[in-house]
């Protein structure tokens, strides 16, 4: 059976630093034996098609083989989170601020590499970053930033080591978001499972 996923790599292509060029990306998971691959923006989004399963083993393993390879390839190691289209599709319907009402650029949603608990959130002061806020989804995290990323306090809040520590995270705005949901849907219905 077929599965569609997206790869999300961390940081790659900021300032010049840690060049993933993106043909090269689309190699680099061919070699790896995934179809119908392809790559949306240059800050490390591609889905392909795999005959993997869609657990999360089979999403750790696909991080950990990608991760591996562009190590091989470009001399760095890059954070990879693969997630299925089908988790793609359930966090965008999960979101707990109005997508449709708001431009792409207010709303973004940091994939973990593991579940969030609220725990490791609590001593942040919600009240003290309004308008912006966020909520806890599966593996995910919604922030509602009226501004924008670039200029939201509690994105860098959110971003502290102490808050994360442990895992892999890795943001992106509404606008990505969709379009990974669209790609991986669209290659879902063209392959044959």
């Amino acid at each position: 059976m077929s599965t569609t996923y997206a790869a999300l790599l961390r940081g790659i292509n900021v300032s010049g630093h840690r060049r993933v060029p993106m043909p090269e990306l689309r190699l680099v998971l061919q070699e790896l034996g995934h179809r119908d691959v392809r790559t949306h923006l240059q800050s490390g989004n591609a889905v392909f098609t795999t005959d993997a399963g869609a657990g999360a083993a089979d999403e750790s393993a696909l991080a950990t083989a990608l991760e591996d390879a562009i190590e091989r390839r470009f001399g760095f190691r890059v954070d990879c989170l693969v997630r299925s289209g089908a988790y793609l599709r359930a966090v965008a319907d999960a979101c707990p601020f109005p997508a449709a009402e708001l431009e792409g650029r207010q709303l973004h949603v940091t994939y973990y590499s593991a579940p969030v608990e609220p725990e490791r959130f609590a001593a942040l002061d919600q009240e003290a970053f309004l308008p912006e806020e966020f909520r806890l989804g599966d593996r995910a995290l919604y922030l509602y930033a009226p501004n924008g990323l670039g200029r939201s306090k509690l994105a860098d809040a959110l971003a502290r080591p102490a808050l994360v520590k442990g895992l892999v995270a890795t943001t992106r705005n509404w606008n990505t978001v969709a379009k990974l949901v669209e790609m991986t849907a669209d290659a879902a219905d063209e392959t044959p499972g």
